[in-house]
């Protein structure tokens, strides 16, 4: 048996997200179509994150079990022969027997692209977040800076039957009727000691750099921690833009953070814009 670990780049516009669903094109399902071709096995790839739909990938890392003794070379120009264009196989090597492309990780980065100009080009679209209006970008960057260390991250988890498959599956974060007004310190919802808890255990995750900057027409997001989840990236991106309006304050942000309501924190950024960059073993 060979465990193979395999670096690919793909298009999240043509896909239902990563993971394999019934009656839908998802990158997992396609890429184990494309190995069922070469070895004959049935073998589901095992993704280092769940991304959602409509997400891009950079550098995306699965590995799978094989018996195959197709060599990793002719491994890489089968299944790119094999797959659609929106989909790149970069890397194809021999893994221990124990590693793995989701527990074996240790950081993992993300990209978030906003086009800033009152006209998006159509061909760009659906790579970024189209939004021309007026943003105090530097205050952004100040906000984004808040959120590195380690955080329980609840405010900005996802709260709906989703939130499993994101990048690491945690508590579903009491909802309540919280409304945060700028400078006003958000309280935390009521809820059990056990479950207060449980939900700081499972979303924490520690951010080792988060930050803003300008490439041209963009204003790009960057964030590199050791886990991210469901939503996580989009709902900072949303919040950090209620700041650059002028919606919430700098200070805000660690507010929202302490609240652990996922009410407290800014709507979810659109998934066009969400790349994973980048994961670290």
């Amino acid at each position: 048996m060979r465990n193979l670990k395999v670096t690919l780049s793909y298009d999240g516009a043509e896909f239902s997200g990563w993971q394999v669903q019934p009656d839908a094109t998802t990158v997992q399902g396609t890429l184990a179509s494309a190995i069922g071709r070469i070895t004959g096995e049935k073998v589901l790839p095992q993704g280092s994150g769940r991304t959602d739909a409509g997400v891009h990938a950079l550098a995306q890392v699965m590995t799978f079990v094989t018996e195959s003794s197709v060599p990793t070379g002719n491994f890489l120009k089968a299944l790119n022969d094999i797959l659609p264009a929106s989909v790149r196989v970069l890397g194809v090597e021999e893994a221990p027997p124990e590693f793995h492309a989701r527990h074996s990780a240790r950081a993992k980065s993300y990209r978030y692209r906003i086009y800033r100009e009152s006209i998006c080009p159509p061909f760009l679209a659906r790579y970024v977040w189209h939004f021309p209006y007026t943003l105090a970008e530097g205050e952004m960057a100040r906000a984004a800076t808040l959120v590195v260390g380690e955080h329980d991250f609840t405010s900005f988890a996802a709260v709906d039957p989703e939130r499993g498959r994101g990048e690491g599956a945690g508590l579903r974060p009491a909802t309540g009727s919280l409304r945060l007004r700028s400078g006003q310190a958000p309280t935390r919802s009521h809820t059990s000691n056990s479950a207060a808890g449980i939900s700081a255990e499972m979303n924490v995750r520690k951010i080792f750099s988060s930050s803003w900057e300008r490439l041209g027409d963009e204003l790009v997001y960057t964030v590199r921690g050791s886990g991210f989840l469901h939503h996580m990236v989009r709902n900072l991106v949303g919040t950090f833009i209620l700041v650059g309006k002028g919606t919430l304050q700098v200070e805000d942000v660690t507010r929202i953070l302490d609240a652990r309501n996922r009410s407290a924190a800014g709507a979810t950024a659109p998934a066009s814009g969400l790349y994973l960059a980048n994961v670290e073993y």
